[in-house]
């Protein structure tokens, strides 16, 4: 098999080298110190197998494992971490294995013939719970990720969901309502079709033709605010010191 290897510790990542190197069969086609390394490394490298560490600075593990599921073809995924309080989680995103540090040759053995086991099969890893720093699309083949910290405003157009930064915008496939579900204090609806970045609201203006919308910082667009939700709008932005 073809192996990424993925963590923030350059002895954890050697450790694991070593074992693998140790049980034989095996390639190690690569590491990665971080989340966003990682996802770029999968898709430059189209691993079978990613060692995947969980606690790690910015985008965690499992973040990393929601994201990689997709790719038309993701790897399979074996967690590794020094913490044990991740196996529940590790589990649900369907993690084939979960091995805890220090991890020993005959446990990795065990971990990648469980992997051989599903016959060149590749696992989808289901999403794994808490926010996530970055969303992510398919552009072209390729898995693109946009901070959410970026985010000024998502817009609904039929099926799909435009995520718009200062970068550009991106179709994305998540829902509306399941962003609004998961960054409930990040984003506000504003129309059944519409959430804006609290954050970089810079007003809420009232047009010659009686149509409220809001103006954000640092971009030309203004975003429509229903009627219904009006009320609303203006109440929270004032309660979170905006405009």
């Amino acid at each position: 098999m073809r192996i990424l290897i993925v963590d923030d510790e350059p002895l954890a990542r050697e450790r694991l080298r070593s074992l693998v190197a140790e049980l034989g069969g095996d390639e190690i086609i690569g590491e990665a110190g971080d989340g966003l390394d990682a996802i770029d490394a999968v898709q430059n490298l189209n691993p079978d197998l990613v060692l995947l560490d969980i606690r790690m600075p910015g985008m965690d593990g499992l973040e990393v494992a929601r994201h990689l599921r997709t790719l038309a073809n993701p790897p399979a995924v074996v967690f590794a971490t020094a913490f044990g309080d991740h196996a529940l989680a590790a589990f649900e995103a369907n993690a084939i294995d979960y091995l805890l540090k220090p991890i020993r040759a005959e446990r990795l053995a065990v971990a990648l013939e469980r992997v051989r086991g599903l016959a060149g099969l590749r696992r989808e890893v289901l999403p794994a719970a808490g926010a996530r720093t970055h969303l992510s699309a398919v552009v072209k083949g390729r898995l693109q990720l946009i901070p959410v910290a970026e985010i000024r405003y998502l817009h609904a157009d039929q099926k799909y969901v435009e995520a718009v930064w200062p970068e550009g915008r991106v179709l994305i496939e998540d829902s509306l309502r399941s962003l609004e579900a998961e960054f409930p204090r990040r984003f506000l609806r504003v129309h059944r079709n519409a959430l804006v970045a609290v954050d970089y609201v810079a007003a809420v203006e009232r047009l010659d033709d009686g149509e409220t919308v809001v103006a954000l910082r640092g971009m030309p667009d203004r975003v429509a605010v229903s009627r219904r939700l009006a009320g609303e709008v203006r109440q929270r932005l004032r309660a979170l010191g905006g405009a």
